[in-house]
């Protein structure tokens, strides 16, 4: 479990802090699914009393982020295939309508900052650094929403954010994606920059149903 002590930089509620700390570590893999949620442990990792933990750990319980068990005690919740694949069917569709919108609307700032994020995203790939990836993959794609300019369509996408970040911290883990992942991004930018909304959305849909397509076919690593 890598998680840290933080201070307390404003009046905020103690117990707000602590869930928000321990929701961010949940989504961001720092703590990993079916890991068990000591609250001794986590109160000294912390530098906080049980108290908040405990209502830390019911909040992030009603959230879907943690299960309860009658003498287990609490851990991180599973990020089950099914729910994987769930998640792929609608990102699917979104990132295929995103990507034919960004080719109608997309700005010559937007395209240079999705230019550097994937020579960035690349890079990582290069070193194997899993982080940097899922930090650059996650921009790449919120730079695309964005550039929709449809209201809309962002908070629909925003909605599924957190459900979509823990799922990238699997496939990233747990299967072999990231080397074909340059070539794919790579086509859906060319396709926004040549103002080819067809393109676009084809190379969007086919990027996440290609993703799915390797978690139906290939075992996770041991």
């Amino acid at each position: 479990m890598e998680i840290e002590k933080f201070r307390i930089h404003n009046h905020r509620p103690l117990r707000e802090l602590v869930f928000e700390q321990l929701r961010s570590s949940i989504l961001n893999g720092s703590l990993k699914p079916g890991e068990r949620l000591m609250e001794i442990d986590l109160a000294e990792k912390l530098g906080v009393s049980r108290t908040p933990i405990r209502e830390a750990i019911r909040k992030l319980e009603l959230e879907g982020l943690v299960v309860m068990e009658v003498r287990k005690g609490a851990y991180v919740a599973d990020v089950s295939v099914k729910e994987t694949l769930d998640i792929l069917e609608v990102r699917s569709v979104l990132e295929g309508l995103a990507a034919s919108l960004a080719a109608k609307r997309v700005t010559k700032e937007e395209l240079e900052e999705m230019q550097v994020t994937l020579e960035s995203f690349n890079q990582a790939v290069k070193d194997d650094d899993m982080k940097r990836m899922i930090e650059q993959d996650t921009r790449f794609h919120n730079l695309i929403f964005k550039s929709t300019r449809n209201k809309k369509l962002i908070q629909i996408v925003n909605g599924l954010q957190e459900l979509v970040l823990r799922f990238r911290i699997t496939y990233f883990t747990e299967y072999k994606r990231a080397t074909d992942m340059p070539a794919e991004h790579q086509l859906i930018y060319k396709a926004i920059a040549n103002g080819d909304p067809i393109a676009a959305q084809k190379n969007g849909q086919y990027h996440i149903d290609m993703l799915k397509e390797t978690i139906l076919n290939e075992e996770p690593k041991e």
